[in-house]
């Protein structure tokens, strides 16, 4: 699909890594790429799990390729399937994403790992949003980075650009885990092995109603839950799978889940 994108498959896991020398920078061609990888990824019920990385040791992604659009790869062009990154616009997208952050995450490289589930990162991992100094908006952190951690250090970053290591990122909440760098693979397998593991029905229903909840009241999101008025929602009380459950339960035993 893409000469600077690597995917693995191992069971239900997809690896995703970014591989463009020197930064991971995202020109239009590698954001389309990425976003038929996702999309593929979100259609194959063979798949459960994605982890998202970059190739080296010094960038997880630079975000959009500044040289590229300065070329006339059009800031406003079309990313393609899911919008810049592949992730961010990807309608439907049900299923657990990981980020590992291998080195420094800025710009839009910051919003693809936003728009994962869980952000592990390597110890040398930095964060910022420098559009400010190109000029531009970091249109998607914009709208999710207020969202995720306390307003100020939101506005601080995207007002400032300033850089954020990987420390204080965790501690307000945008990283899951520190790890040494040598471990951040390691630990990433790990994490998607158990949620392969897990019940996809369920994933999904969690996915669609975190997703769908984030514009309404609670209890408006509650009343769609009980009407079943998720599409997500309705096939898992419908399934086998929670049957299944509910039998493992009962039986003192482990849970085969289907996906049905």
């Amino acid at each position: 699909m893409s000469d600077h994108i690597r995917t693995r498959q191992d069971d239900g896991v997809l690896e995703v890594v970014i591989d463009r020398p020197k930064a991971n920078a995202i020109d239009l061609a590698t954001s389309r790429a990425l976003g038929l990888i996702f999309r593929d990824f979100r259609d194959d019920p063979a798949l459960r799990v994605a982890i998202v990385s970059g190739a080296g040791e010094k960038f997880f992604c630079a975000g959009w390729d500044l040289k590229a659009a300065a070329s006339g790869d059009a800031v406003d062009g079309d990313y393609g399937v899911g919008g810049f990154g592949g992730l961010q616009e990807l309608r439907d997208l049900n299923k657990p994403i990981i980020c590992a952050v291998n080195g420094i995450c800025c710009g839009g490289g910051l919003e693809i790992a936003l728009s994962t589930d869980l952000i592990l990162a390597a110890e040398h991992a930095t964060f910022a949003l420098p559009e400010i100094r190109s000029g531009t908006v970091a249109d998607a952190a914009s709208i999710k980075l207020p969202k995720r951690i306390p307003y100020h250090i939101a506005m601080d970053m995207l007002l400032t650009g300033r850089w954020l290591d990987v420390h204080e990122a965790h501690r307000w909440g945008f990283v899951n885990e520190v790890l040494p760098a040598d471990r951040l693979m390691e630990r990433a397998w790990e994490l998607a092995r158990l949620l392969e593991s897990g019940p996809p029905l369920v994933y999904a229903a969690i996915k669609e109603i975190v997703r769908e909840a984030e514009g309404s009241t609670f209890q408006t999101a509650m009343n769609k839950i009980t009407k079943r008025q998720f599409a997500t929602v309705d096939r898992l009380y419908s399934s086998e799978d929670q049957l299944e459950g509910a039998r493992a339960f009962a039986e003192k035993r482990s849970p085969i889940w289907k996906g049905k």
